[in-house]
C-alpha cells in the first residue's frame, strides 16, 4: 500500500487550488493503482487556527497532530498552494514551519500552484522547489502550475499526468510510469524529428 498525502492551501470554497490537488491525487492514484493507494487530504483552511495555536504553544491540537502524523507516515506528498504576493501563501508556509526537522528528508514531493495569470508560473522554481530542497525532500521533476485559463486545457492534464507518474515512480511503488515521458535519444530524433511547434510548446511549459 502506498500512502499519499495531499496538502491543499486553498482558502476559498470552492477552490481552484483544491481542484488542482484533486486532479493530481486522481492521476497519482491511477498511476499507482486504486487498490494499492491510501489517500489522505489535508485542507489547511480547516487547520488555520490550530496552526496558529501550535506556533504559539509548541503543541499540536488533535486534528493538526493527525495531519502531521499522516505526513510522517506518507510515502509521497502532493502540495498545492495559491500564489500570494508572488510566492506561496502564508498559511502554506506556516504548515511547513511546524513540521519537525527532518520529517520530509528523502520523501518525494510533487509541488503545484495556482494563480490568476500565467505570469506567476515561475513560483514553482523560485519559491516551492527551493523550500522543499531545503527540507531535503526529493522534489518531483515536473511541477504543475495552473492559471485560471489553464483549467479545461488539455495541456494542464498532460502536465498533471506526467507529474503524477513521476511521483508514483519516486514513491518506489512502480517501476516506471506510462505518464512519464521517455527521453528521446539522438537516434530517435534523426529517425523522426520532433516538430518545431511541439518544441516551442514544451519550452513554454505546455
Amino acid at each position: 500500500m502506498t500512502r499519499i498525502v495531499v496538502v491543499s492551501a486553498g482558502l476559498s470554497v470552492p477552490s481552484s487550488t483544491r481542484l488542482l490537488a484533486d486532479r493530481l491525487a486522481a492521476a497519482t492514484t491511477a498511476a499507482l493503482g486504486a487498490d494499492e493507494t491510501e489517500l489522505t487530504v489535508v485542507e489547511l483552511r480547516d487547520l488555520a487556527h490550530q496552526l496558529t495555536d501550535h506556533l504559539l504553544t509548541g503543541f499540536a491540537p488533535p486534528e493538526l497532530a493527525r495531519a502531521l502524523e499522516a505526513v510522517r507516515e506518507a510515502d509521497g506528498l502532493i502540495v498545492v498552494t495559491p500564489v500570494f504576493s508572488a510566492s506561496y501563501s502564508g498559511l502554506f508556509k506556516t504548515f511547513v514551519d511546524v513540521l519537525e526537522p527532518g520529517l520530509l528528508e528523502g520523501k518525494p514531493v510533487l509541488v503545484a500552484a495556482t494563480a490568476g495569470t500565467a505570469r506567476h508560473s515561475l513560483v514553482l522554481e523560485h519559491a516551492l522547489r527551493p523550500l522543499f530542497a531545503y527540507q531535503r525532500a526529493i522534489v518531483v521533476p515536473t511541477g504543475v502550475f495552473a492559471a485560471t485559463d489553464d483549467f479545461g486545457d488539455t495541456g494542464l492534464e498532460d502536465r498533471v499526468e506526467r507529474a503524477a507518474g513521476e511521483l508514483a515512480t519516486l514513491a518506489g511503488k512502480v517501476q516506471s510510469s506510462g505518464a512519464a515521458r521517455r527521453r528521446r535519444t539522438v537516434e530517435d530524433e534523426l529517425a523522426e524529428p520532433t516538430p518545431f511547434e511541439q518544441l516551442l510548446r514544451e519550452a513554454s511549459g505546455h
